[in-house]
């Protein structure tokens, strides 16, 4: 959904409609406190719809105005075990009036739709926190699954937080009973009952969920009436029970949002748009060379919509045929990419050394997970660094550029395709399943605002011999960036040899020499240390000692932690690395300012492993492996730590 943002956003939109559905019940007056902010979330099996319910309370709240931030988590398995630990989905939405970052350390409110849901959450929701338990499932069997001889909520190990019972399932099977379905088929919208309870706490719009929920289910109308009436019934609970006696009002975000068009954005979507939106500023064609694999998958779904701007898709049989389609693609005169996630990147690892060796512009697209092998498919890492930057045989150099935001994966696509178009290179893009799953809000840019990658291809001779006849050189660089020409195939009289065996500097010939082979490997390497990037910002207002450094989806969390510790009077720098091969020219000179310089890394220490050999600087790692993104309050107490030490 989109909205209009501007300086009076918070006045104009506390002014649009969010209240209750059609032909609501209303009840006594109730009283409606205000909250600058709130956590949300919504767990359940995997199979209740935890992620649509999270997806749609999100986009409610993306059209209200709300900054926001959110955080899917959800089993690998495609339906898992119903009822346990590991089959637990949920999905957490932090929204606020003002400019956040995370999707917050801890939920103010827990939505619980079964024992399994309570017991895998219950210990991330601090004393005092709402939880809204669907006490229908709270049984014997389901309770026996998890470990549950009791009920908790029976024995007191919940007194410490206000609790909500709600037979869930009963009130939506009720409320259904006019549709004919079998009790099975109405327990399915309980979802939706939740949805609309918690619209109506928050004051939430409710047409956008009820378009969405219609158009879901175009073809089978009864179904999407059934839901929308679940829906409503929630909606209407939270109105007349007396249980619910305090609904929240969360005002649009009031910081200085640049004027224009905003709409929630996954990174995942970002992502997508931005190489389409690359392809169109360099006036190729887009081609996607892809197999299948979480989180990655998400874009070629995207992309394979998009015929109209000149976008080709195509789902190749193994991780292997992807990437030879792609460099294919490439060679062709196409912009173009593959995606996967780290166990793909390393069965492509020897086509990406073959576009090193033939400098042809091609976007490797890794969306980090947990690892190592299958590892944690739906859990998030930055783990991909070295094998991004060293894992190939040989010296073959390759960019490596990192989003921090999941709307930011729209930019970086964009400067991705640009290094690899201007220096005919292969790019790592490393973004992670923290961005390409999570959402915020996002300014739609004006075409005008994006860059110029139009890039020129060979159309004749470019050499002339000692007799002066006119020759095509397929590897005669330019003199500034030291690409080399791009020739489509066809072109009458740039007939070239292409293969990964070594090139002869110039003519392109296989060439077994061995000087010519260490020009050529000097070559390709002063290439991408040749690469122009923008120096790397500091955010020091205090002069601070400490510098904490990161890159990728780090971001939100490092900053969330340093207004904490400044808000606190602790002075501490901040920078953040977009590119990371090669790395801003100054950041030796920055990293020299400070006396202790921090690197948080959702790994054991790779990027300041890169820091120290370079820079001979003595980083100090801190670091996590859990498949969860930094929690702001545990990383400001560690730079506190560093600070103080």
């Amino acid at each position: 959904m989109t909205s209009q943002v501007s300086s009076e956003a918070g006045e104009a939109l506390l002014g649009e409609q969010r209240g209750a559905p059609e032909t609501p019940h209303h009840g006594t007056e109730k009283e409606v406190r205000r909250l600058d902010r709130v956590i949300i979330r919504f767990a359940g099996d995997s199979g209740d719809g935890m992620q649509l319910t999270g997806d749609r309370f999100t986009s409610e709240t993306a059209s209200f105005g709300n900054d926001l931030s959110t955080l899917p988590n959800f089993p690998a398995e495609i339906r898992a075990p119903a009822g346990t630990l590991p089959g637990v989905s949920s999905f957490q939405l932090h929204f606020a009036d003002h400019d956040i970052l995370t999707p917050g350390d801890a939920p103010n409110v827990l939505v619980a739709m079964n024992p399994a849901a309570l017991k895998a959450n219950i210990g991330d929701v601090p004393r005092g926190g709402e939880i809204i338990v669907n006490i229908d499932e709270f049984t014997k069997r389901p309770m026996a699954k998890v470990g549950y001889a009791v009920s908790p909520l029976e024995d007191g190990s919940l007194d410490g937080y206000r609790v909500h019972p709600v037979p869930l399932t009963t009130l939506t099977v009720e409320a259904l009973k006019e549709f004919g379905l079998s009790r099975k088929e109405a327990e399915r919208s309980k979802n939706m009952f939740a949805l609309g309870l918690l619209s109506w706490m928050y004051h939430r719009p409710t047409e956008g969920t009820e378009t969405f929920l219609r158009q879901k289910f175009a073809k089978k109308p009864a179904i999407a009436e059934a839901n929308i009436v679940a829906f409503r019934a929630g909606w209407n609970f939270g109105e007349t029970t007396e249980d619910f006696a305090v609904s929240y009002e969360v005002a649009p975000a009031t910081r200085a949002f640049p004027t224009g068009t905003y709409r929630n954005i996954s990174g995942n979507l970002a992502l997508s748009y931005g190489l389409i939106a690359a392809a169109r500023q360099a006036e190729l064609p887009l081609y996607l060379g892809s197999y299948p694999i979480t989180p990655a998958s998400d874009i070629l779904h995207e992309l394979s919509k998009h015929k109209n701007f000149g976008v080709r898709t195509f789902q190749a049989e193994d991780e292997i045929a992807g990437i030879g389609a792609a460099l294919g693609a490439a060679f062709g005169g196409s912009l173009a990419v593959t995606t996967t996630s780290g166990p793909g990147v390393a069965l492509k690892s020897e086509t990406i050394g073959l576009a090193v060796s033939l400098e042809l512009p091609l976007l490797i697209v890794d969306i980090q997970r947990g690892g190592p092998s299958t590892g944690l498919p739906t859990k998030t890492e930055q783990a991909d660094l070295l094998q991004a930057m060293y894992g190939r045989n040989g010296e073959a150099p390759v960019p490596v550029v990192a989003p921090r935001t999941p709307a930011d994966c729209f930019d970086a696509a964009i400067e991705a395709a640009r290094i690899a178009l201007t220096y005919r290179t292969p790019v790592f893009l490393l973004s992670d399943g923290y961005l390409a799953n999570g959402s915020e809000p996002w300014r739609i840019p004006e075409v005008e605002e994006l860059p110029d990658l139009r890039t020129e291809f060979a159309t004749g001779p470019n050499h002339t011999l000692a007799d002066g006849t006119e020759v095509y050189w397929p590897y005669k660089r330019d003199p500034e960036t030291l690409a080399r020409p791009w020739a489509v195939p066809g072109t009458p009289g740039l007939e070239h040899r292409i293969g990964g065996i070594e090139k002869q500097d110039g003519t392109g010939n296989i060439s077994y020499d061995p000087a010519n082979h260490e020009f050529m490997v000097r070559t390709r390497q002063a290439k991408t240390d040749g690469i122009d990037v923008p120096d790397i910002e500091v955010d020091d207002p205090d002069n601070a000692r400490t510098l904490v450094l990161g890159w990728g989806s780090t971001y939100g969390p490092i900053t969330a932690a340093v207004r904490r510790l400044r808000a606190d009077g602790q002075p501490i720098a901040q920078a953040h690395l977009r590119h990371l091969n090669p790395f801003p020219k100054n950041l030796g000179e920055v990293l020299a300012r400070f006396e202790k310089v921090v690197v948080p890394e959702m790994n054991l220490g790779q990027l300041a492993t890169l820091v120290r050999a370079k820079y001979l600087v003595d980083a100090r790692s801190h670091t996590q492996v859990n498949g969860m993104p930094f929690k702001a309050e545990q990383l400001a107490a560690a730079l506190k730590e560093a600070i103080d030490a």
